[in-house]
């Protein structure tokens, strides 16, 4: 792709632009594709715990099953089994005929079959702006940040080579004797010098990639191994539990300690995302292993666009996982800030937003007329001359979009270059092959007040969209514009205010369910600082010949690793709760105020951001430790959600896989399923919702009593019964429900208030949201 190296689409916002121009995998006919067949219960595999890529028993047996199915005259070509599924799913994947496809999805083994589809993946201050401290809170009660928990990483690898962030303490002791996971070896990994008690488990997985390719991995161009060649998920591997490194910076950038949320905890990588896509068979196929092996958290920093929960890997694969005890944390994504854009909406996941913190790096783009307009900037060498230099408009260059070999070099040489929207390293290279010595790139309209920082390649900053139509406007009338560009470094201040809702951050509302509020929460996702890969640039252009140990970039893929650590950290500190009780926790405990004392903003337009933007709020490890009342779900609760959805036999048996539910007893409300926020969805004349919900006492006083504060959405009459709480010993979990009751309204509207429990000691708050369609 033109000067970039192909990464996949991700949820981190530097490799989704990258990856803007990349060629799409051409399949190796276009009548066979690779498709996920899910299968009834008594036509599973015995489970094993061979590795998917070696399950050769699972394999016979799933092609025995197929050949079995398949009559003599739709034989050819010759079906070729993927993947064999036993814990996230009971199925296998293969490669089929579009028409034998079409005739086993009638027959009556077959719950479903779903064609094969490629995802998108979605710190040294941020710990401490959680409240992070190793000598009280969460950290300290899970023994010195998560000893004991495993976090399953499911991303692009991991690159460990002289990277501090994956050497151990020799005060980490090994991982809990359940955990069932490897290392595996391959000429460019090697796990005997790699693994340690930090990194505990390395296994990769592409047969899914492989048959989209159409022919096997060429190794000259990418790892076939969990060798992370890209950087997202080293990224995310150590923020969500890399070891303490002293003095880590990107060009001095960021300067401080650089550890990971849960710092003692084990990581364990489940590569399963390659160059050109990350694709369902293989991330269904990472997260049976990581179910297998007995991890206690997954990280999903990654995600598509389905059409029902039902067909959504991750979403199948996630429901096994927390069957099994194991918490689940997906990014929501980054195509913010436009409604009802978040992926992983399964209530059963925690569905991650991105939030920005109290650090920036500022770059001022100083013009000849006197005016200054601030921006951003990673770049790695000294400000532009002290002097004025000429300031050229790319468009009146010959390359509105600063495209390479199109700027004219006689107007472009010795000038900084005010370029249109575009990936700005990439655009940065274009302009000093042309002779710029400097360059200004526009964050996107939709951005309003947000833009995002890159490793820039020359002396460059990025501004808003209006004030790089202020610059261009200079440069119009300007007989002799002029600006130079001046790098401030690293600023920690109170100004603007933070946490803010990423522009970027995915939103809601769920688009599958609109009683069940996305995001969840929202974590820090904004400029972090992680380790990064030496098989690539931090600009991820081939041009780009700089190596660094870590890398500064955004998105929720970023915030999804800070949640799971966090997670990782309770799941130490109370080991009876459930993942359920977990993502409780988070939710009820999290603030939606910034430094500042003042509503967490927007930071598209300075507004206050509501749920769909921020979910319950800002995670608060620190309370989640200690929330008080806990909202409660088992898989029954989940199994009865998904029946009251309206969803077939067939279709509740592919999450179930073990044959236990078929038909639905019950059909309560999808609005009563006892989730730790409350969504009310109205006609546009309005009417009444009540929603009913259980909560626990896990506070130290057993014999507490709960009042509730009831803030109602504006325009609404917001009722709860009862409005006291009195637990005891053998009264420890209470039901409520409330009920809201809303007028007409001529458009579509959305409004929002909330209900906080308090026994004087713990607020318990949930956000109530009224939406008229």
């Amino acid at each position: 792709m033109g000067l970039g190296k192909t990464l996949l689409v991700i949820f981190s916002l530097l490799h989704a632009l990258v990856l803007a121009t990349s060629v799409g995998v051409e399949h190796a006919t276009d009548d066979v594709s690779t498709y996920i067949i899910h299968v009834a219960h008594v036509h599973a595999a015995p489970p094993t715990h061979a590795s998917q890529c070696m399950d050769q028993h699972a394999i016979a047996h799933y092609t025995s099953f197929l050949q079995g199915i398949l009559p003599s005259h739709l034989s050819e070509p010759t079906p070729r089994l993927v993947y064999a599924y036993s814990h996230a799913a009971t199925g296998f994947a293969a490669k089929l005929a579009k028409h034998q496809a079409t005739h086993i999805v009638h027959h009556p083994s077959i719950l479903a079959i779903f064609p094969d589809k490629r995802n998108e993946l979605q710190t040294t201050l941020s710990p401490s702006f959680l409240g992070l401290s190793p000598s009280n809170g969460l950290v300290q009660a899970s023994n010195g940040g998560g000893t004991g928990a495993v976090i399953a990483v499911v991303d692009t690898g991991v690159y460990p080579k002289n990277r501090r962030s994956f050497t151990v303490d020799p005060s980490l002791p090994p991982p809990p004797s359940t955990f069932r996971g490897r290392c595996i070896s391959t000429p460019s990994f090697n796990a005997t010098a790699y693994c340690n008690n930090k990194l505990v488990g390395a296994k990769y997985f592409c047969r899914g990639y492989e048959a989209a390719l159409g022919h096997p991995i060429d190794e000259t161009q990418e790892s076939k191994s969990p060798l992370d060649t890209e950087g997202h998920g080293t990224h995310t591997a150590s923020t969500v539990a890399g070891s303490a490194v002293p003095g880590a910076n990107l060009f001095g950038y960021a300067n401080g300690t650089a550890q990971g949320m849960a710092v003692r905890a084990h990581i364990a990588i489940y590569k399963v995302c390659w160059a050109k896509g990350c694709y369902d068979s293989d991330i269904l196929a990472g997260m049976d292993e990581a179910i297998a092996d007995r991890v206690n958290v997954i990280s999903l920093s990654l995600g598509g666009r389905s059409e029902q929960l039902y067909n959504e890997p991750t979403s199948i694969g996630a429901f096994n996982a927390i069957r099994k005890g194991i918490f689940v944390s997906a990014a929501a994504g980054n195509d913010g800030p436009n409604m009802s854009t978040a992926n992983n909406l399964a209530p059963w996941m925690v569905t991650v937003g991105a939030s920005s913190i109290n650090r920036r790096f500022p770059a001022n783009v100083i013009l000849g007329n006197g005016e200054t307009y601030v921006g951003t900037s990673l770049y790695s060498g000294r400000n532009t001359a002290a002097s004025l230099i000429p300031l050229v408009y790319s468009g009146d260059a010959g390359s509105r979009l600063c495209e390479p070999g199109k700027l004219s070099r006689n107007i472009v040489i010795g000038k900084i270059v005010l370029c249109e929207i575009g990936y700005a390293p990439a655009q940065e290279a274009a302009v000093q092959q042309a002779g710029g010595v400097g360059a200004i790139v526009p964050s996107r309209n939709v951005y309003g007040q947000f833009f995002l920082s890159s490793p820039d390649l020359i002396p460059a900053s990025t501004v808003t969209f209006a004030d790089a139509n202020a610059i261009y406007s200079y440069t119009q009338s300007a007989a002799n514009p002029v600006a130079r560009i001046e790098f401030r470094g690293t600023m920690i201040s109170q100004s603007p205010y933070a946490p803010r809702v990423a522009a970027f951050s995915s939103r809601g509302p769920n688009r599958f369910v609109a009683e069940i509020l996305k995001p969840d929460i929202i974590a820090p996702g904004v400029d972090i600082l992680a380790a990064w890969t030496g098989e690539n640039s931090p600009s991820s252009l081939n041009i780009d010949t700089r190596r660094v140990e870590f890398n500064i970039i955004s998105g929720t893929s970023m915030a999804c690793p800070h949640v799971s650590g966090i997670a990782a950290m309770l799941k130490v500190a109370r080991p009876d709760w459930s993942p359920t009780a977990i993502k409780s926790a988070m939710m009820t405990t999290a603030y939606e105020v910034d430094n500042g004392g003042n509503a967490i903003m927007s930071s598209v337009n300075g507004r206050a951001a509501g749920p769909f933007e921020l979910g319950s709020g800002h995670v608060d490890p620190n309370n989640a430790l200690d929330p008080g009342l806990v909202y409660n779900a088992t898989a029954d609760d989940y199994i009865a959600f998904l029946c009251g959805l309206g969803y077939t036999p067939n279709q509740i048996a592919i999450f179930t896989r073990d044959g236990t539910t078929t038909y639905c007893s019950r059909r309560p409300p999808i609005g009563d399923l006892n989730y730790p926020a409350f969504s009310m969805v109205f006609v546009r004349s309005g009417g009444q919702v009540t929603q009913r919900r259980t909560v626990t006492n896990v506070g130290a006083n057993t014999n507490a009593v709960y009042d509730v504060t009831i803030t109602a959405p504006p325009g609404t009459r917001l009722t709860v019964a009862p409005m006291r709480l009195t637990f005891n010993a053998q009264r420890k979990t209470l039901d409520y429900a409330i009920t809201l009751s809303a007028g007409s309204s001529n458009s579509p509207y959305n409004a929002w208030g909330d209900i906080v429990w308090s026994d004087g000691q713990h607020m318990v708050r949930s956000p109530v949201v009224a939406t008229w369609k």
